[in-house]
């Protein structure tokens, strides 16, 4: 049995090396593969020992010679391909170990592989007489079922190729991505290229089955496009039972938006509580308990079965203060101590406890619908505070400035139509998913209750009338803040100017399906 290796990532390769010389297997590699042999004391030999011709190019010519894709390729059920391999004195190739250049960390001409891919590609067309690792993770497994039985077996050549060809669409998925955004050039020729791609070469790996997907009936799973390391890739369950679709994209919500609040008051503690994606409470506080208590009492029976979301350590305290709240499906934080994790489990036990590291910046939006998606970059609040502009007679306070920024915050991340009352750091009144402007007004006032009077009100997007602006100065509201843009602009500045309100216009809509 013969084993070619040719590696860029090195990680555990002179462990399996050695338990494949154990065994018996000759060893052939190439380049700072054979280097690394070399340097370990085992016996190898060199492509180019195979070959009978060096390497060129700087290496870009090293394994492309019919002496190893012959050896790869040649069909050992056909009598002509045997034929020709002894003919012409070639050696068949049983497994092949290749993974690529690192295209994804430094872009550049000289990462895009070759041989790599091509070793690749063929081993894996040739999966029922050759095994291709292109991962050092399948190292221990092929291993242990060679030491078991002396050979792979044919479900497990099948499901090594089909990774190996996932591994090379990934790879030329890079490539072309790199190349939309200009390449080598560095300037993408197409400037909308940039940001949208003529064409989208996503591939997408299955990193967590769920427990089912947005209703029982149906079956989910988390993927996560190829060569990226999610912030999911590192939250650690400490408890409770397996997550479910929604558990994620509810909690993804509520992380995101606890740490967008925590951006706009540094040293303030953000909670938020998402129910199906919109907020039901979201505060800031000086402690992470006030802040959880003033983001519960917003909407407390809307919380039942929600997510928690709290941007730092949950202690004792904090947990204790949460069990003695309604059920929550999930707690996000930053860490838990030991205490609070005990308390939980023994009070809350379905509740799935995730400890969380900051989300990455969100990419493009992709949502698919039948063979057709909508693609679009994501929606982030471009506009800063500094340059929002007060339309009115009335000027904002300092504490009004805070609770619209508040209130613009959870408004943006909460379904359309959406209106979003704040009062000190608190989202005390949430409308959300409405077809109608004033009556997602209503709702959040009513909400909101006796808090609406000297409240600051958001809207995602203008007051096609007046009569949406009215249905919140007559609950109390002292400030509102919207995109403008409205041909009936002039009209709902002057009903802010005769409820003597102060307005702030962003020019920035923010509308969420």
């Amino acid at each position: 049995m013969r084993a070619l290796l040719s590696v860029w990532d090195k990680t555990g390769l002179i462990e399996f090396a050695q338990g494949l010389a154990d065994l018996g297997v000759e060893l052939v590699a190439s380049g700072g593969t054979a280097e690394a042999l070399a340097e370990a004391g085992l016996a190898h030999l060199d492509v180019a020992d195979v070959t009978g011709f060096p390497e060129m190019l700087s290496g870009r010519v090293k394994t492309l010679h019919p002496a190893i894709h012959g050896g790869i390729l040649a069909d050992r059920d056909v009598d002509e391909h045997l034929a020709a391999l002894l003919e012409h004195d070639i050696t068949p190739i049983d497994i092949v170990v290749s993974n690529l250049y690192p295209f994804f960390t430094n872009p550049s001409v000289e990462l895009i592989d070759v041989g790599g891919p091509t070793m690749v590609r063929a081993a894996a067309k040739n999966h029922r007489h050759v095994g291709i690792l292109t991962s050092p993770v399948q190292y221990p497994a092929v291993l242990a079922e060679l030491r078991e039985t002396g050979a792979l077996s044919p479900a497990t050549r099948h499901d090594l190729a089909r990774a190996a060809f996932a591994h090379t669409a990934a790879y030329d998925a890079g490539i072309v991505a790199w190349f939309d955004a200009g390449g080598e050039i560095g300037e993408a020729p197409d400037p909308l290229a940039a940001t949208l791609p003529t064409s989208l070469h996503l591939t997408l790996e299955r990193r967590d089955v769920l427990r089912y997907g947005e209703n029982p009936h149906q079956v989910g799973a988390r993927y996560r496009i190829a060569g990226t390391s999610p912030w999911w890739d590192e939250v650690v369950q400490h408890a409770g039972t397996a997550l479910s679709y929604l558990n994620l994209f509810d909690a993804d919500a509520a992380w995101r938006l606890v740490h967008e609040l925590a951006a706009d008051a540094p040293g303030r503690e953000a909670v938020a509580i998402i129910k199906h994606a919109n907020a039901s409470g979201a505060a800031l506080g000086a402690s992470l308990v006030g802040a959880f208590s003033a983001a519960l009492a917003a909407d407390p029976q809307s919380a039942f079965g929600g997510i928690v979301a709290l941007r730092g350590v949950v202690d004792d305290d904090v947990a204790a203060a949460i069990a003695a709240g309604p059920q929550a499906d999930v707690i996000i934080a930053s860490s838990f101590s030991e205490a609070a994790v005990a308390t939980l489990r023994a009070r809350r036990k379905a509740t799935r406890l995730l400890a969380a590291p900051a989300p990455e910046a969100l990419g493009l939006s992709i949502r698919t619908y039948g063979h057709s998606a909508l693609v679009q970059d994501a929606d982030e609040l471009r506009v800063p505070l500094a340059q929002w502009r007060c339309v009115t007679e009335a000027q904002p306070t300092p504490r009004q400035l805070e609770d619209l920024m508040v209130a613009w915050r959870v408004c943006a991340r909460t379904t359309s139509n959406a209106i979003v009352l704040a009062k000190d750091g608190v989202a005390v009144g949430v409308g959300a998913g409405q077809q109608s402007r004033v009556v997602a007004a209503g709702i959040a006032t009513a909400k909101a209750g006796d808090h609406a009077v000297g409240s600051a009100a958001a809207s995602d997007a203008f007051f096609p009338f007046a009569d949406g602006l009215e249905s919140l100065t007559s609950a109390g509201v002292t400030s509102v803040v919207q995109p403008g843009g409205s041909v009936r602009d002039a009209e709902v500045i002057a009903a802010a100017n005769a409820a003597r309100i102060v307005m702030m216009l962003t020019g920035e809509r923010h509308f969420r399906h």
